[in-house]
């Protein structure tokens, strides 16, 4: 083990955010987005064996017997929390793990715009914050718990698989749940969590219509529910939860969701000019124009709203990362490579835009 943790010390040192490790294979680190091979002895079988035997909690063994692969979380004091997935691949032991920062950065460190604040302290609805995998969804949305925590005198309860941030109670109580340590399965703790007096419910990841059920029932009791979702932009999201349910419920459920939904945050991560990564935010808030637009299924025109509603705190992707360019954190290279719409985007930095019909405003 002492080889193990110093491999994982050495990667947090070197800024990594990911370490790949697989029997008889260098030991990979992911830093700035790139993958890097590291100079130390390859993982043999038998030395594998015994780090997936002494880092496995005991609770998750049989599953990891039943299902040949598991997530948890790794501690090691000094050093820091991993989030890690141990799964096979060629019937042999492997482990990805991703380096959870000891204290969760600021708004202002994660460069999140000011009005991700205002939608985190809304007093009820659905907030979701949604975007491919590695985009900074957990991160984002434990900035957000920790401003809550930090300003307000709430009840938070989050369900987790694993815990990845640990907070510690400032404003507000905060209870931190793992599927399978704490609670047998998110549909089980969903079940109960109404009854444990939360203002504020946090879920790791929305799933499958039941996890969706339960946070528009428990928004709609007046509670704020905090989520991830895996889609690509705001809209999208919208699709992807109506595929959650059955054809025949779908109308039912946009309607609901028209009247629960707070707000859509979706995020990508973009290289900056100095070595770094910063977010490119496409924001969907839940105004009258939006809400209108799901009663009325119009989910093909939200994008053109998003567009128009700067005034209600809205951005689309193209809109953020012009601004991103025009303030000198990110080149327009990099800002076109993460474009939704490429060519408007290019149009903007020669100084035409175009209207939804495809007019010149300026």
């Amino acid at each position: 083990m002492e080889l193990f943790n110093k491999i994982l010390k050495i990667a947090v040192d070197g800024g990594a955010s990911d370490i790949h490790i697989k029997i008889a294979a260098p030991v990979i680190f992911r830093i700035n987005r790139e993958l890097v091979a590291v100079e130390c002895p390859q993982p043999t079988a038998e030395w594998m064996n015994n780090v997936v035997d002494r880092i496995t909690p005991s609770h998750l063994k049989q599953r990891l017997e039943d299902d040949r692969e598991v997530d948890f979380s790794y501690f090691i004091p000094n050093v820091g929390r991993f989030r890690t997935n141990l799964f096979q691949q060629r019937g042999q032991w492997a482990l990805a793990m991703r380096h959870v920062k000891a204290t969760v950065p600021s708004f202002e460190q994660l460069g999140l715009l000011e009005q991700i604040k205002t939608i985190a302290e809304a007093h009820r609805g659905i907030v979701l914050v949604a975007g491919s995998t590695g985009s900074g969804k957990s991160t984002t949305l434990a900035a957000m718990i920790e401003h809550i925590n930090a300003n307000f005198k709430k009840h938070v309860i989050t369900l987790e698989d694993p815990i990845e941030f640990v907070f510690e109670d400032n404003q507000s109580v905060i209870e931190q749940r793992e599927v399978g340590l704490d609670t047998v399965s998110f549909h089980h703790a969903l079940k109960h969590v109404l009854r444990q007096d939360p203002d504020v419910i946090m879920l790791g990841e929305m799933r499958d219509a039941t996890s969706f059920g339960a946070a528009m029932s428990a928004a709609d009791t007046g509670h704020l529910v905090l989520s991830t979702l895996h889609t690509t932009n705001a809209a999208q999201s919208v699709t992807r939860i109506l595929d959650f349910f059955k054809a025949d419920e779908r109308e039912q459920v946009r309607r609901q969701l028209a009247g629960t939904l707070r707000a859509v945050i979706c995020q990508r991560m973009v290289p900056t000019i100095d070595g770094r990564m910063t977010p490119a935010l496409e924001i969907m808030v839940n105004s009258p124009l939006i809400k209108k637009m799901l009663e009325e299924n119009r989910l093909d025109k939200l994008t053109a709203a998003i567009e128009t509603s700067a005034d209600d705190g809205m951005c689309t992707f193209n809109q953020s990362l012009f601004n991103l360019v025009k303030e000198g954190k990110v080149t327009e290279k990099e800002a076109l490579a993460k474009a939704s719409n490429p060519q408007a985007l290019e149009m903007n930095f020669k100084g035409i835009f175009l209207n939804e019909g495809g007019r010149i405003v300026g």
